[in-house]
């Protein structure tokens, strides 16, 4: 098989590479781009560690070949901080929810609250559950991770106060 040109827009620059057809996305952002935030879990898209925005649709990037991704904006886990280096809103809940312990599964799950909060704003705590199941994580027990995706909602924290988030060690 020849290599494939491809043209990617990814957390705001434009990429072109040669790649071979058989190369997942989640490889090509982890070896070529060097976006090691994009982790791999399963490599069956089962877990969502490797879950990347695709032309703003959370996408399992290991069930994803490169080449399918040609004229797409990509957004990784880097992408979604500010360009000062400002946590998005997500990234802080779940840093002041404490919403992971080991941290391998949550790049993943906070790009899909991303997408999941885009539609979905003012979500009850069942939708966040809907929305989460397809991530996996074998450290917190998701109640972090429900508290910050409902924080990040501006919805009621721990504390029981609507749109507040404690800030670290509360």
């Amino acid at each position: 098989m020849t290599d494939v040109d491809i043209r990617v827009r990814i957390n705001g620059a434009t990429r072109h590479d040669r790649v071979p057809p058989r190369l997942t996305l989640a490889d090509y952002l982890r070896e070529r781009c060097g976006l090691t935030g994009t982790h791999l879990g399963c490599e069956h898209g089962v877990c969502g560690a490797c879950t990347v925005l695709f032309d703003g649709e959370a996408v399992r990037a290991c069930l994803i070949f490169a080449v399918q991704a040609d004229g797409a904006e990509l957004t990784t886990i880097e992408g979604l901080a500010g360009a000062d280096g400002e946590l998005s809103s997500v990234q802080a809940a779940f840093r002041d929810q404490h919403g992971l312990q080991c941290g391998f599964c949550t790049p993943g799950f906070i790009v899909s609250a991303t997408a999941f909060l885009r539609e979905n704003p003012s979500p009850s705590d069942d939708e966040i559950r809907e929305a989460i199941s397809g991530n996996l994580c074998r450290c917190t027990g998701y109640q972090g991770i429900v508290r910050a995706v409902r924080a990040a909602a501006g919805g009621p924290d721990s504390s029981g106060e609507p749109g507040t988030v404690p800030a670290s060690g509360a």
